[in-house]
């Protein structure tokens, strides 16, 4: 059966058919979508994890015990997931161990550009990059099956147009496999300093044979078209090259570590001219400079954003049509959704001209014009301990203009250990947590305090007051995210204080209600003062004579109404 697939749903499918039982990730996007279509596989185990290193840890355990096992996610939570992983390449595996990491080229959606390939090169992981959808469903297999023959985790490596295009997938039936059994195995498990560095060469020995291998396992297509011109590529990059058009001898590497540097040797004598096509970092073309070959690579193409057809083109010296000037549209900024609980915090924040530690999430947008009330997005979890950081640099009396805040999720991926910090080390500060109730800026996934699962059951739910206390602060307070009036009585009087404070802003995003919103309208009263502009609302527009709300977009939210000074705002009829 043949079905159309987004290169996520195609790896979803690769788990099912290769027989793997065991599926953890934290979502990140371009990845979220692989977990979320394995968890409609009823066979599958599926999780949202806390984070990346925990969804790591669990499908290493459940590959030592014996089942085949996949994780997800995106180019920075491999960052989150290098501290386990970088050792599973010591122990190897008992069943398939195969890990997707999703890198975004362009920063679509992330905070930098960093090439997993490097990293996988560190950690002496081989890596496998598909081109289309097809081939992110083969690749899984291929990966599980040499996981096991090569005793090794394999990561497999995908970038956001292969993750979100879609291409034509033959499903085949699931393979059968039994879960192993678990054997004790000290020397291979246990990575003390002695039982690592035995462990050490045969990883050593293990990339060696694979490297040596790839002929045999056919992870590589070799294209020749009686051409000067040879490129060396792979993933999406060997479309962007087909695309072209351009008559060229072509060697498409569906392993990318280790690199059958014979295999390219003799490609590379075959032409005159060589060129490399790859994005992000040089990491195939300065390995085959290191051979003594003369390629042109990253000179040609930078190693910022993503390549594209015309960049070939151009380079290559090929015809490229003249384009057209685009249509001069409006400017669109990304901007908090109306009806945001976030909104009214940060309309606060910028009140009291607090400096704003911030963190990942879709309230980053809080960094935006017209609130501009955020001073720091660096990683997950950093805005606790950037504040502390800020603390220890200026002193306690720093913490009175100076706050972070942090969404519930990711306060529970990687906030609490630096609230601990806070605690432990005598620290003083105020913390926000922004709890909407859900993963927002990947598209509302559960988590530990929504109190369901990845598949919607219902679980414990994680208090989030109780734990911050459980952590020792005292002083910990809970306020409606839309009552802007007690979020700003919060915010003065917890950063008065000398000690570690909390303010859970709590609403659910507004997209979670299902209900229908009634729209709020401006009464003949407004003066047009512009008050309510400041809460920069999509909904809200700036009219000749009054201000006018678009019930399109208006989600009911009131805020508008809140601060109108003239009362001239009202919610309209149902």
């Amino acid at each position: 059966m043949k079905k159309l697939m987004l290169g996520n749903e195609a790896i979803a499918r690769g788990v099912y058919e290769s027989g793997a039982s065991v599926a953890a990730a934290y979502p990140g996007t371009p990845s979220t979508e692989i977990t979320e279509c394995i968890a409609k596989y009823d066979e599958i185990y599926a999780e949202w994890s806390p984070n990346e290193k925990v969804a790591m840890e669990v499908a290493i355990g459940s590959s030592i015990a014996g089942a085949r096992s996949v994780v997800s996610m995106k180019h920075v939570g491999l960052n989150v997931a290098a501290d386990p992983l970088f050792t599973a390449a010591y122990t190897g595996v008992n069943a398939g161990l195969v890990v997707f990491v999703a890198d975004d080229p362009g920063m679509h959606s992330s905070q930098n550009e960093q090439d997993t390939r490097l990293i996988a090169r560190a950690a002496n992981i081989p890596v496998l990059e598909p081109s289309d959808s097809m081939e992110c469903k083969t690749f899984v297999k291929c990966a599980m099956e040499l996981s096991e023959t090569y005793d090794t985790p394999v990561i497999i490596r995908l970038t956001t147009r292969v993750s979100h295009s879609q291409s034509i997938v033959e499903c085949e039936d699931k393979v059968a496999f039994e879960v192993k059994p678990y054997e004790k195995n000290i020397r291979k498990y246990v990575m003390t300093p002695a039982n690592a560095k035995n462990r050490h060469l045969i990883v050593e020995e293990r990339m060696n044979r694979l490297a040596k291998d790839i002929k045999t396992l056919g992870l590589y297509t070799e294209e020749l078209n009686d051409s000067p011109i040879g490129i060396i590529t792979s993933g999406v990059c060997y479309q962007y090259v087909k695309e072209s058009g351009i008559k060229a001898n072509i060697l498409k590497l569906d392993m990318i570590n280790p690199l059958p540097l014979d295999i390219i040797q003799t490609f590379a004598s075959k032409v005159d001219q060589l060129y490399i096509v790859e994005e992000l970092e040089p990491a195939i073309e300065e390995q085959v400079r290191s051979l003594g070959i003369d390629a042109k690579g990253k000179e040609l193409f930078g190693r910022q954003g993503e390549i594209t057809v015309r960049k070939i083109r151009e380079v290559l010296g090929m015809k490229v049509e003249t384009a057209k000037a685009p249509i001069q549209l409006p400017i669109r900024p990304p901007v908090l959704c109306p009806g945001c609980p976030h909104r009214g915090v940060y309309t606060i924040l910028k009140k009291l001209n607090l400096t704003v530690t911030g963190d990942i999430g879709c309230y980053t947008l809080g960094s935006s014009e017209p609130h501009a009330a955020m001073d720091s997005c660096v990683c997950m979890g950093a805005s606790i301990g950037m504040t502390h950081g800020f603390e220890k640099a200026h002193g306690k009396e720093s913490m009175k203009h100076t706050v972070a805040i942090i969404g519930d999720s990711t306060f529970i991926h990687s906030g609490i250990t630096g609230l601990i910090n806070i605690v432990y080390n005598h620290g003083v500060g105020t913390v926000i947590i922004a709890d909407n109730s859900t993963t927002g800026m990947t598209g509302h996934q559960n988590h530990p305090a929504t109190g369901k699962t990845l598949r919607g059951d219902i679980t414990s739910t994680l208090n989030l007051e109780e734990l911050v206390k459980a952590i020792g602060v005292k002083n910990v307070r809970v306020v409606n995210a839309y009552d802007m009036k007690a979020v700003e009585v919060a915010l003065k009087e917890e950063t008065e204080r000398m000690e570690p404070s909390v303010i859970i802003t709590k609403a659910p995003c507004k997209l979670l209600i299902k209900e229908r919103w009634v729209p709020y309208e401006v009464t003949e009263d407004c003066i047009n003062c512009g008050i309510c502009m400041r809460l920069g609302c999509p909904a809200i527009v700036k009219g000749e004579s009054c201000t006018e709300i678009n019930d399109a977009l208006c989600a009911g939210c009131g805020l508008c109404a809140s601060i109108c000074p003239k009362k001239a705002i009202r919610k309209g009829e149902n």
